[in-house]
């Protein structure tokens, strides 16, 4: 299989074995960049149901970059693959013309029995739709930390702190694999670029199916809250690193929900697909229903520009 709209990377068999690999850019964040390119990518390994094993990255710095930079940016990577039992097998770094910050590009790889995995692209109508922590974890963390002095003018400081402290939440490996584990998975994705709005759009057409999910289910932390009424975005459409949704048979959802909150992962029911793949509904906290918002462009741009 290969990457398309909505899936999370491509499959390859080998033999008896099917590696799953990814590819994903960091770009709007600079301070721990090396160390979201790794967890990054490695969330998207997991949302096949496996556990990501390898690393490799390139490394684009601008002309004014230095050898600190450099060594910081793989320090950061090192710190992050080591935490994930992952080996970094190789990668490349450049000076780029045109460049006003560093980018890192990552591709992570996960092996697995042939065939033994999940998608994006396999939800069922019927299935109760799970999202574990909440919305906007990365895009909180992000902007606690590069607008940091704006948002002191709103914010206490105890409540930046916090926000900052989002980037720990980033990894989804556990999340994932627990829900495999408790079984009733047909299909996992982490809601990146566009936040969980565009992930659950995501699943649905990857799927084919239509979704309803309920505004009142969906957990938004007082942090992110709190920094999205200040630039005046919305947190269903600031990326969402670290949450993960789950397409799961209705009979395993509560008890899926269970396991991983025992296992520490704060998760709920939001919704649940539905046969009519045109109905993209949200049911928001007074009853009204209405179609869930599908930006153009995450709202994580929108508050780094004011």
């Amino acid at each position: 299989m290969g990457p398309s709209a909505g899936f999370d990377g491509a499959i390859i068999n080998v033999g008896n074995k099917s590696l799953i690999v990814s590819m994903d850019p960091i770009t709007g964040a600079v301070e721990r960049i090396g160390w979201l390119a790794v967890n990054i990518n490695a969330n998207d390994i997991a949302t096949f149901g496996v556990e990501p094993s390898l690393f490799s990255s390139c490394i684009l710095l601008p002309e004014d970059g230095d050898k600190k930079t450099l060594e910081t940016i793989c320090t950061q990577m090192d710190e992050a693959a080591k935490g994930l039992g992952i080996a970094i097998i190789g990668g490349h770094s450049e000076v780029t013309p045109g460049l006003t910050n560093p980018i890192v590009i990552g591709c992570a790889m996960g092996i697995t029995d042939k065939g033994k995995y999940v998608t994006a692209g396999d939800a069922k109508p019927g299935d109760k739709i799970i999202l574990t922590k909440s919305v906007g974890i990365e895009g909180t963390a992000i902007l606690a930390t590069e607008k940091e002095i704006q948002l002191r003018k709103a914010l206490e400081s105890a409540v930046l702190q916090s926000a900052k402290k989002f980037y720990n939440k980033i990894s989804v490996v556990k999340d994932a694999l627990i829900a495999v584990k408790t079984g009733g998975v047909h299909a996992m994705h982490d809601p990146t670029e566009g936040g969980v709005s565009v992930g659950i759009h995501e699943m649905a057409e990857a799927s084919n199916v239509g979704f309803q999910v309920y505004e009142e289910k969906i957990s938004i932390q007082p942090e992110t809250r709190k920094i999205c009424e200040y630039f005046k975005i919305d947190p269903l459409q600031l990326i969402s690193s670290g949450a993960l949704l789950i397409s799961a048979k209705q009979e395993f959802a509560d008890k899926m929900v269970e396991e991983l909150k025992q296992n520490k992962v704060n998760a709920s029911v939001i919704g649940e697909f539905l046969e009519n793949k045109r109905e993209h509904r949200i049911m928001r906290k007074d009853g009204k229903i209405q179609t869930l918002p599908r930006p153009v462009s995450d709202h994580l741009w929108l508050a780094l520009k004011s």
